[in-house]
């Protein structure tokens, strides 16, 4: 019965979303072509070097090199093997989602285990600064400084992801490698090269075949780009975007923020890059809720990200779920840290810029000391929320693989 009823919606969401693409075909297209600019101008070009060299880099073996040299370091903090480490490296310099992407990929070749992966995968899908500092900061906000806070928010709160989901699970002792005697770089060299003698694939197979994957897993990043940008579209047109603007606004009075922000809010939600666009010409004045959204969307990656996570972690046997609740737990740790940072790192770039803005900064004060006071009232509310929300991501922990 269940499956019956699941067929029948699942059908029925189908049909609904066929009738408004039929019914707003002007509104259907400009949302496309905005899909296909977004992802033909700047995610093919900008992730395609890096897949194509992380695939290169993974058959010469020097992603395992990576891995026995940064052991010592990535599995007492991450607990994690050291490969995560040329994972988490590239998953900030390319962006999302080169972490999971990378994460799948080490899983196929078997150097980590699926619940290595799940930690790995839930902190090293970020964002790549050149988005958060030229796109956000300075394309939408015109103001740079905004960038050196929303990039430091963001990669020290996936951190603290990280940290956190070390305790996910218990992993066997047999899987842990640890890698800490003096003959370290030897046996990393050792691996490197034994790596690259068990791929015996000759440099043109193994470069073509680089370019063949990474190809193919941006067509499919560049699909879901134009479908959630379709879809956000017929979301404003049918009216459920301001329906739940409306009840986001509510929540939004509760904490003090601006409800302007609530319909830009909803949208990021699905997309990024949208959402950023919609805050920045909200009007408002204060500028610490804006950050404060703006950080959770990165923080949350958007369904559209994390539909494009599911799509390649669907290849593996990686679980979705525990990539999802890192990304609640990374909005929370964002939104904390941006409250905590904003009157020490952007505040004070503002007194050292030649640009006076007094208005501005008293307003932004007055809202950081309103929001703080509003945070004490709503402390055990708060706690406990923390409190759920860190049991249903450990849950696992205590259960035996």
């Amino acid at each position: 019965m269940k499956s019956k009823i699941k067929s029948f919606v699942l059908a029925g969401f189908a049909i609904i979303i066929a009738s408004n693409l039929i019914i707003f075909p002007t509104q259907t297209l400009e949302a496309s072509l905005r899909g296909v600019n977004i992802w033909w101008g700047t995610v093919f070009p900008s992730l395609l070097p890096f897949f194509i060299t992380a695939e290169l880099l993974i058959g010469f073996g020097v992603v395992r090199f990576i891995g026995v040299l940064f052991e010592p370091i990535m599995r007492p903090v991450f607990n994690v093997p050291g490969v995560g480490s040329f994972v988490w490296a590239m998953g900030m310099a390319s962006g999302y989602p080169a972490g999971a992407k990378l994460t799948a990929r080490l899983r196929q070749e078997q150097q980590l285990t699926r619940v290595e992966a799940e930690r790995l995968v839930s902190f090293t899908n970020a964002s790549n600064p050149l988005f958060i500092i030229a796109a956000v900061s300075v394309g939408f906000f015109h103001d740079a400084s905004l960038g050196f806070l929303l990039a430091i928010v963001h990669y020290s709160s996936n951190a603290l992801v990280g940290v956190c989901m070390r305790f996910y699970r218990r992993e066997p002792k047999e899987h842990r490698h640890q890698e800490r005697s003096s003959k370290s770089l030897t046996k990393a060299f050792q691996a490197l090269h034994e790596t690259r003698i068990k791929d015996n694939r000759p440099f043109g197979k193994l470069f073509g075949d680089a370019v063949i994957q990474s190809v193919q897993t941006l067509l499919m990043i560049g699909g879901f780009i134009i479908i959630f940008s379709v879809f956000s579209a017929l979301l404003f047109q049918i009216g459920i975007a301001n329906f739940a603007s409306e009840i986001i606004g509510i929540l939004f009075s509760i904490l003090s923020l601006p409800n302007e922000l609530a319909l830009p809010f909803f949208s990021g939600i699905f997309e990024i890059t949208l959402g950023a666009q919609l805050i920045a010409n909200s009007g408002v004045d204060t500028l610490l809720p804006q950050a404060i959204l703006v950080s959770i969307m990165l923080a949350f990656n958007g369904f559209s990200v994390q539909a494009q996570v599911a799509s390649i972690l669907a290849e593996t046997d990686i679980r979705f779920l525990p990539y999802f609740m890192a990304r609640l737990l990374h909005g929370s740790f964002a939104t904390v840290l941006v409250i905590t940072l904003y009157p020490f790192l952007y505040t004070r770039s503002e007194h050292m810029s030649t640009i006076s803005l007094p208005v501005i900064a008293e307003s932004n004060h007055n809202f950081f000391v309103n929001l703080y006071t509003k945070m004490l009232e709503l402390g055990p509310i708060l706690t406990i929320f923390t409190l759920l929300l860190t049991s249903i991501i450990l849950y696992r922990r205590i259960k035996k693989i």
